[in-house]
Parts: C-alpha cells; sequence; structure tokens
C-alpha cells in the first residue's frame, strides 16, 4: 500500500470511491460533482481542496500491473475564529473490499499529521450518528465526538429559494 498526494489522474477513482460512500451513506443519487469538477476545483490556481490516495498493487504477484486507487482523504483548509487554521476532512473512503486492512487508518493517520506539519489547531469532521464503528475508532484515536452540535446546511434549492424570496 502507498499513500500519496492525488494528482488530476487519479480524479475519475476519486469519484468512483465518492460515488461509493454515498451508496454507504444510503444516498445513492446525490453525487453530483464530476471528474472536470474535481479536476478544476482541486488543480486549478486556487485548489479548493486536497486529496491523499490510497493505492495497492492490483496483482501483487505482478509488478508490471497498474496499482489501484481503493482509499482517499479529501480535506481543505478553514478558518475558526476561536482557533484559527483548521483542517476539515471532508471524506474518509476505502474501498468496502480493503475495509479493515488498516488503510482507513493509514490514510486518517496521514490526515493527522498534516495537520501537525501545518500547524493547525484542530482537524474536524462529521459523522453520521449511526456509524458506530467509525464513532468508536474516532472516539478511541483521541477525537471528540460533539454531540451537543448540530450540523446545518443549505442546499442548492434553498440557496436559490431565499435569494429569491427572503431578500425581495
Amino acid at each position: 500500500m502507498t499513500i500519496r498526494k492525488g494528482n488530476p489522474e487519479d480524479m475519475e477513482a476519486v469519484l468512483g470511491l465518492i460515488q461509493e460512500l454515498a451508496i454507504f451513506e444510503k444516498e445513492p443519487d446525490a453525487v453530483l460533482v464530476t471528474v472536470a469538477d474535481l479536476i478544476r476545483d482541486g488543480f486549478g490556481p486556487v485548489p479548493l481542496f486536497h486529496v491523499f490516495v490510497a493505492e495497492v498493487q492490483a496483482d501483487p504477484s505482478n509488478s508490471e500491473q497498474a496499482k489501484q486507487i481503493v482509499g482517499i482523504a479529501l480535506y481543505y483548509y478553514r478558518f475558526s475564529t476561536w482557533k484559527g487554521k483548521t483542517i476539515h476532512l471532508e471524506d474518509l473512503v476505502v474501498k468496502e473490499t480493503m475495509r479493515g486492512t488498516g488503510l482507513g487508518y493509514a490514510l486518517y493517520s496521514e490526515i493527522i499529521k498534516q495537520g501537525k506539519k501545518d500547524q493547525v489547531r484542530r482537524v474536524e469532521w462529521n459523522v453520521l450518528d449511526w456509524n458506530t464503528p467509525a464513532i468508536e475508532f474516532y472516539e478511541k484515536s483521541g477525537a471528540k465526538v460533539l454531540r451537543d452540535w448540530y450540523v446545518v446546511h443549505m442546499d442548492e434549492l434553498g440557496i436559490t429559494n431565499f435569494v429569491e424570496n427572503k431578500l425581495k
């Protein structure tokens, strides 16, 4: 297994893992982002995200065979008015067939190491309340799950409705 920074050529595999995550999270039709979006937004003049990819040799006995991307950790920088620069881990995804191999821990560790390298004061992410294995993993690693906070977002339709109906 190799973990490295992702590049534009990896974005098709990255999108495949994002779609696999959406299926796991019971939102199979929620992914709207495209490979072109990922390339533009991750590798343009001002990248909006960064990604680590985990690769494995598809057939370890055949060194000529191409490596396969089987996990990602996609993150971006945020600013907290209380803490300063932070990292937001948007998605940590491991191909279902590779779960339990230590690959998720390796990607998670890479994000935490990146936070230390960048001298951020916090690394943060969201986890679904029903994903108890992930919650237990995070708590065991020393992370705090903030059970008294709610995630709030406004989707594209909500934005449109607000602008068209509330700002008139």
